[in-house]
């Protein structure tokens, strides 16, 4: 197995931002650009108006039904004005009226998803959420074993297709049905593409492309959500409009190419030296009459006949100490950053004022705390970039509570800026989650950090509905879970100007594994992983 560096050194005669890279660190990134509305767009499609009682057959006038038009409850009784007195007389037997001065149709107009079915609101995000948890749990595996190009364009023709179907929907509950697809398409795809571009671009462009590509173009996409709602009020015509950008896609097949690096580690060297070569064309370089072959740097031809035969499976990322410590603390880390993450996403129809201007302020939020992240990676550590956010947006959410009812406008402020610290962070944590994993498992680490990522995030849509019981409690929990993210974050190893392990005896070591920096323990360890290496899952 060739070495990160070797990797990087053998290819360096490509150079660092020639057209191939630019190419592909445009279209990859093009293709995230979904992924940051597809979810978020609930906020509108999901949304509940204003509401009371319909009572067409009755003599009653408006007048009579003025206590029942608070959407927040009141809608959900009957009352009829009786000797200056009112009275309930029931549920709505008859349905309800919805305002329409914000939007012509909700899922919530559509099905009547108030009062006792009011639950299905937050849920049904929180089925979209379990298909992203079942997407992150097969993508990393399928991704590793039949590599990255084909699970990028499988799942994104998956989340496109379901969302168009989703349009048509005559139901709650077909609704659901292929949210949940949408689910795992989404989230399958965008760490498709996360993977890929940190395979195929050199270690430089690697950090431009996982933070200025993708994650700036995910919220670009975030941007264009509330954008595109203002102008279109209707819940089907608005998920159509976001769902045919999808079809734009299909063109990529021919202009992405499989990861160099995956070939490799299954021992198709002769399909790596082909994009490489091809790479070099578009470059306009001339490449070394032999790359990979006949390199000192990869192993004999008889090893690596038997490292094509070779297929790890999730059990790798907990068989070694080193690899099992690297995925536990990920994985704890991803799910607690989330669930403060989507909170405070889901949050803004909540905010005072226009549920549009939030939504794009919150977008733009994260706009800038993706350039701010970029622009400091390049001079702080990893760590650093995640711990100290973590600690200053838990901070930040604490203080909430002493602010009072009315001054509104700085609770506001204050959730925006701890928005800022959690998204920087999140940023890095994927940069550093896919530095920390070796190649052989490094779609299904990540697929596994996603997954509980997102176990966090179908949790995250009741945090907001818990400011109906008190107005501070989803600040005081999200900024405790922040801080306690924070704190863990300290023990990750520095990954920076390191070079991406290839197998699993190159895993750094966590410093809270303190026990194993005894010379003894470090020979287990080795002994461990050395076994392992050479009795891999067939």
């Amino acid at each position: 197995m060739m070495t990160s560096l070797d990797y990087d050194e053998v290819t360096s005669f490509l150079g660092e931002r020639g057209p191939f890279q630019i190419t592909i660190f445009v279209l990859l990134s093009l293709s995230t650009v979904p992924n940051g509305y597809t979810g978020m767009a609930m906020v509108f499609l999901a949304d509940t108006p204003s509401y009371r009682c319909r009572t067409s057959h009755r003599n009653w006038t408006s007048a009579n039904l003025s206590l029942a038009e608070d959407g927040s409850g009141g809608g959900c009784l009957e009352y009829q004005f009786l000797n200056g007195s009112s009275n309930a007389t029931g549920l709505c037997v008859d349905g309800w009226e919805y305002s329409n001065e914000r939007y012509d149709s909700t899922i919530v107009t559509e099905w009547d998803l108030v009062c006792d079915d009011a639950w299905k609101v937050p849920f049904s995000l929180t089925i979209f959420f379990m298909g992203v948890l079942s997407g992150s749990f097969l993508s990393g595996e399928l991704s590793d074993r039949f590599g990255r190009k084909v699970v990028l364009f499988a799942t994104m023709a998956i989340q496109t297709l379901s969302s168009l179907v989703q349009v048509t929907s005559v139901s709650w509950e077909m609704f659901c049905v292929f949210f949940f697809l949408t689910g795992i398409g989404q989230i399958s795809n965008y760490m498709a593409a996360f993977v890929l571009g940190s395979e195929l671009l050199g270690r430089n462009l690697r950090v431009v492309y996982s933070v200025l590509g993708t994650c700036v173009f995910y919220a670009l996409g975030y941007v264009f959500l509330p954008l595109c709602a203002y102008l279109v009020r209707s819940w089907r015509l608005l998920l159509a409009v976001l769902s045919l950008p999808g079809l734009l896609y299909i063109p990529l097949w021919w202009l992405i190419p499989e990861s160099p690096r995956w070939l490799l580690a299954k021992g198709r060297v002769q399909e790596a030296e082909d994009i490489i070569r091809a790479a070099a064309r578009k470059n306009g370089i001339t490449p070394p009459e032999v790359i990979f072959k006949d390199s000192d740097l990869l192993l004999s031809e008889k090893s690596e006949s038997k490292s094509s035969d070779v297929s790890y499976s999730y059990l790798d990322l907990i068989r070694t100490p080193k690899m099992r410590n690297i995925t536990v603390l990920n994985s704890v880390v991803w799910l607690i950053t989330t669930i403060t993450y989507f909170g405070l996403s889901l949050s803004t129809p909540n905010m005072n004022g226009d549920p549009y201007l939030n939504c794009l302020l919150s977008a733009l939020m994260e706009v800038v705390a993706y350039v701010l992240a970029w622009l400091l990676l390049k001079l702080l550590p990893r760590k650093a970039l995640i711990t100290f956010p973590l600690l200053t947006a838990g901070l930040v959410l604490l203080l909430i509570h002493a602010v009072p009812p009315e001054n509104s406008g700085l609770s506001v402020a204050l959730a925006m800026g701890a928005k800022l610290g959690v998204t920087a962070a999140f940023s890095v944590l994927y940069i550093s989650a896919v530095e920390q994993f070796p190649t052989v498992v490094r779609g299904m680490g990540m697929g596994v950090c996603s997954m509980c990522s997102k176990t966090g995030s179908t949790i995250a849509p009741f945090f907001p509905y818990l400011s109906h019981y008190d107005r501070i409690l989803p600040y005081i929990l999200m900024g405790a879970l922040s801080l306690l993210a924070g704190l863990l974050s300290i023990l990750m190893p520095e990954t920076r100007g390191v070079p991406l392990p290839e197998d699993l005896s190159q895993v750094q070591t966590l410093k809270w594994s303190c026990c194993c920096c005894s010379p003894a323990c470090s020979r287990k360890s080795r002994k461990t992983e050395k076994a392992q290496q050479l009795q891999p899952n067939v």
